[in-house]
């Protein structure tokens, strides 16, 4: 099973062993993502169901504080009365709670695993402006250069948006064209290239960013060295 839905946990049949099945099921497809290296969107999702199955766990457990008592006797041992609840869970609500108990600390697990992954990766990848950069680095050029000998161009560009309650940045990219490298075919050459072709952008923003690993380049190369880049932007901005 290479992906569950949103509400994986509570839609269909709420059943332990049909979800346990699911979720290892699931889970299988992640580890085998994770020897390829591939992150996204394995990563992500499992955030997000670990996000998602936190925060039923949580409210099932306010469901219950909520539930009406009454008093059931007086405990003379500790000198107080005792309740006892008016409403019990009942069998669908004990499914739902062995369910979610089976569930977290698998997800988290390979939560941890993949985001291990994710810093090594992140180690073996350096970032650095090609040329002079303009003012205002919001929209630009991203170059990726791995393992292989191509160097591949993506046009970025950077949005922040503000909510209520915080201050969120979206970046897009899209994909430019690849460039064998050589003596000739330089960041600085490509850069100019780049220019030439797209007048919009007379003097873009540019970053390079390296690595000496085979990475899958959707997977993880890009989604990796977008995180970089809005870093570095901010960084830039900061100083």
């Amino acid at each position: 099973m290479d992906k569950l839905s949103k509400d994986w946990i509570t839609e269909h049949s709420i059943d332990f062993e049909y979800k346990k099945y699911m979720l290892l099921a699931y889970l299988q497809h992640v580890e085998g993502c994770y020897k390829l290296n591939r992150l996204y969107p394995p990563l992500a999702d499992l955030i997000e169901h670990y996000r998602t199955a936190k925060t039923l766990k949580e409210s099932k457990q306010h469901l219950n504080g909520s539930f009406p008592q009454r008093m059931a006797g007086f405990d003379a041992e500790r000198f107080r009365l005792t309740y006892e609840k008016v409403v019990n869970d009942d069998a669908l609500m004990q499914e739902l709670e062995s369910i979610l108990d089976f569930s977290l600390p698998r997800i988290a697990e390979y939560v941890k695993e993949g985001q291990a992954i994710f810093d090594f990766v992140e180690k073996e990848m350096s970032i650095q402006p090609v040329g002079i950069l303009p003012l205002d680095s919001a929209c630009g050029y991203l170059f990726l250069q791995g393992g292989r000998r191509d160097t591949r161009v993506y046009e970025y560009s950077i949005t922040i948006f503000d909510q209520p309650d915080a201050r969120y940045r979206a970046i897009r990219t899209s994909y430019v064209n690849s460039y064998a490298r050589s003596i000739t075919n330089t960041y600085e050459f490509i850069k100019t290239e780049l220019i030439r072709n797209k007048r919009e952008l007379p003097n873009p923003a540019v970053f390079a960013v390296e690595t000496g690993l085979e990475l899958p380049v959707e997977e993880t190369f890009l989604p990796i060295a977008k995180r970089m880049l809005l870093r570095q932007v901010d960084e830039g901005k900061a100083n």
